[in-house]
């Protein structure tokens, strides 16, 4: 036998009002919101200015569905009511401004690729100094052996 939900009543409703709109203003004052988006051109960054002032770029290739795209539909962002989120509808692809901004550009598969490309670049300077720092290390032993601990 299934079990009914019980729909509230509206005394039910309006009393829990006032809660919910203490709720939306609290999230406003302490979560990141976005009150316009754009993207540009000359830097290939997307930015995105904030209720609280401040302002949040990214590079537009970091994002996941964003990364390969044409400008004209990079340009094409808008945000979501509330300011939650970004959409790019000729894209079909949606970001979330709290993610964003926690350096979140993607699904776990995406970020795990992004790391690992992000990796490729660390320690691939090619410069005179630093190769003869190398030679210099290389001479006394090498880098140190990690300690067992």
């Amino acid at each position: 036998m299934a079990t009914e939900k019980r729909v509230p009543t509206d005394a039910e409703i309006l009393a829990k009002i006032p809660g919910a709109i203490k709720a939306a203003r609290e999230a406003d004052r302490t979560e990141p919101r976005a009150v316009s988006a754009s993207y540009e051109r000359e830097s290939g960054r997307v930015r995105i200015e904030l209720v609280n002032g401040c302002a949040f770029e990214f590079p537009a290739q970091l994002a996941q569905g964003l990364a390969g795209a044409a400008p004209d539909d990079l340009e094409q962002v808008e945000v979501y009511p509330g300011g939650e989120g970004l959409r790019w509808d000729r894209l079909d692809v949606d970001l979330s401004v709290p993610g964003l901004i926690a350096g979140v550009f993607g699904g776990s598969a995406w970020m795990r690729q992004l790391g690992r490309r992000m990796g490729e670049k660390g320690g691939s300077a090619r410069t005179e100094s630093k190769a003869r720092a190398a030679r210099e290390n290389g001479k006394r032993g090498g880098r140190p052996r990690k300690s067992a601990a």
